[in-house]
């Protein structure tokens, strides 16, 4: 038994859920619930935090840290996101959590810790606020004062069980710093998103019933067109792509898809196409009750595709009464092109393209430059060949970068030109501008793209990173959030890489952290997500974790040195960059 025993020093995080009793009185298996899962939320915070978990009897969690900045940490992100969380739920089975922080001699075994330590934490916890946290006064000693913690004395306390007065501090996050990690995680905490204002509506993919597999790309293009056109519409809120197709092929229950994405409407449907000939059913659907709101039934010749397409939106529209503009009317219900196979070359353009690798790409970049030459005015096939291109720029994908940049902006370019009412061309237009150091023209066209497409998730978050290359990090942190609404289940890493960025640039590291843990989760073989996370961690003096973040960087791109981000990284101040690398630096990557 004796081997089983360890003992060690290490600071003591107790905590307790404050007049839990009450709670139980008021809805005992609710309370329970929320009880459990207030400490299991507690737990993986202590656990990104580098401390250990130890043992969660009843009411009470026990955990252990090696140094006492990162259990303050912990604690304090952690009632910040509680307090969030609460907010949310509704009704008074709240639990709210007291913490008390201790440095002792604690002996360990079979996953649970006992010693004086332990029971310091617990008296001092009593002492805490409801959501405070209180501080031994000899762990206040060894935390940086340069953190942002803020301290205030509580005087020498007589505790019970203790021979002499401890010191005691109660610590908060300083004004502004916390803030701003507790609404990052709450923003990605995957609770139901809220109802918007206006009314709402996600449009499901349509079923290819073709009885053909390689027809699937026609059905996903004719899903993406309607959204499209439907998000166009100022007084409508629409799901964006990524998130509405996250249902493909499931079995669809409405009223759950309805809580998921936040809607008060869903749009589903089914297309047949054989040969030339088309038949598309569309029902809407109230989301919360499952009632039907219309259903009809389309045929036609593949020549009518448009004019079936807009018959479907302008009774979405009707249905919700919802007006559309003048301008919108044109630019939701125009058609795009006379030629039906330039525009099917651009629907397996966009099929190709989304699944973004090289060799998609390349086909991308064919199907498109086949649809420009079957209609040298359509603007969807250029805004669609620039994007490409950008991405085989800024991907590393070309042998001549800069080459393959200046193609992307001719052909971004030439869209406007050819149809200045496309959001997705001044999106693209943009990325050239950014990537070119034209921070300011890239910033216009961002805005630009959403004041056409209102609803356009991807448009909100490239304007988020043209405001963080142009030095205006707080606005791209708010165009993130917006971005993550529009796109709530199934936004990619590069969404949370930014999200990242923009709080590092404000020096919120802890926030910064939240959202680039976020983005390695998505994908774990990006580079500049591992960059910011490093940077984000070394600030905040947590070198281990800064230093593996710092490895991921050099596995992944051997060649990465400080110069590469000076010379190559997007970035109108010059301070932006230097603060980025003070951080990087402290994690260990080479000059």
């Amino acid at each position: 038994m004796e081997e089983r025993l360890s003992r060690k020093l290490a600071v003591l995080l107790h905590a307790d859920v404050v007049g839990s009793t009450v709670l139980v009185q008021t809805n005992e298996t609710l309370a329970h619930q929320r009880i459990q899962d207030t400490f299991r939320r507690f737990s993986e915070t202590i656990v990104s935090y580098g401390g250990t978990p130890h043992e969660i009897r009843g009411d009470a969690l026990v955990a252990e840290f090696s140094k006492a900045s990162d259990a303050v940490g912990a604690s304090l992100a952690f009632q910040d996101a509680n307090a969030a969380h609460n907010e949310r739920l509704g009704d008074d089975v709240l639990p709210v959590v007291r913490v008390g922080l201790a440095m002792g001699e604690v002996v360990v075994a079979d996953n649970t810790v006992t010693g004086e330590g332990v029971v310091l934490a617990q008296r001092l916890e009593q002492l805490a606020e409801p959501g405070g946290v209180c501080i031994q006064g000899a762990a206040y000693e060894t935390v940086p004062k340069r953190l942002p913690f803020d301290y205030e004395s509580m005087g020498e306390r007589e505790l019970k069980g203790f021979d002499e007065p401890v010191r005691v501090y109660a610590v908060s996050q300083r004004s502004g710093v916390e803030s701003s990690a507790a609404k990052t995680r709450a923003l990605l905490d995957g609770a139901a998103p809220e109802l918007p204002d206006e009314p709402s509506i996600a449009v499901l993919p349509f079923t290819n019933m073709s009885g053909d597999p390689e027809q699937e790309y026609f059905s996903d293009g004719i899903t993406e067109d309607i959204i499209t056109d439907l998000s166009k519409v100022s007084g409508l809120f629409v799901i964006a792509r990524n998130s509405s197709f996250v249902f493909k092929g499931q079995a669809k229950d409405v009223t759950q898809i309805g809580r998921v994405l936040g809607v008060i409407y869903v749009l589903e449907g089914s297309v047949r196409r054989a040969g030339d000939t088309l038949r598309i059913n569309a029902q809407l659907i109230e989301a919360a009750s499952g009632k039907h709101i219309w259903a009809e039934r389309y045929d036609g010749d593949l020549a009518d595709i448009f004019a079936l397409q807009d018959q479907i939106t302008e009774i979405v529209v009707a249905a919700l009464a919802v007006t559309l503009t003048r301008a919108e009317q044109k630019r939701a219900l125009g058609k795009k092109t006379q030629d039906l196979r330039a525009y099917d070359y651009v629907l397996r353009g966009n099929a190709y393209h989304h699944r973004m690798t090289k060799e998609d790409n390349l086909k991308a970049m064919e199907m498109f430059g086949q649809a420009i030459k079957r209609d040298p005015e359509y603007a969807p096939a250029y805004a669609g060949l620039a994007w490409v291109l950008v991405h085989n720029s800024n991907q590393g994908w070309s042998s001549d970068a800069r080459r393959t940049m200046n193609a992307a902006l001719e052909y971004a370019e030439t869209a406007v030109i050819r149809d200045d009412s496309l959001a997705k061309a001044h999106m693209v237009l943009g990325d050239v501008y950014c990537w070119t150091k034209r921070f300011d023209q890239a910033v216009a066209e961002g805005r630009r793209a959403i004041i056409l497409d209102p609803s356009y998730a991807d448009g909100h978050m490239a304007l988020a990173y043209y405001l963080l290359v142009a030095g205006q990090a707080e606005e791209a942190v708010e165009e993130v959030g917006k971005a993550l609404r529009f796109n709530p289940v199934h936004a990619n890493r590069i969404y949370y890489e930014v999200l990242s960025a923009a709080h590092y640039a404000l020096k919120q590291y802890e926030a910064a952290i939240i959202a680039g843990e976020q983005a390695v989760s998505r994908d774990l073989n990006h580079f500049a997500s591992h960059t910011c996370l490093a940077a984000a961690y070394a600030q905040l003096e947590r070198i281990e974790e800064a230093r593996k973040h710092a490895t991921e960087v050099l596995r992944l791109k051997p060649s990465f040195s400080l110069r590469y981000i000076t010379e190559f990284w997007p970035r109108k101040n010059k301070t932006d960059l230097e603060h980025l690398n003070d951080g990087l630096r402290k994690a260990g990557l080479p000059e």
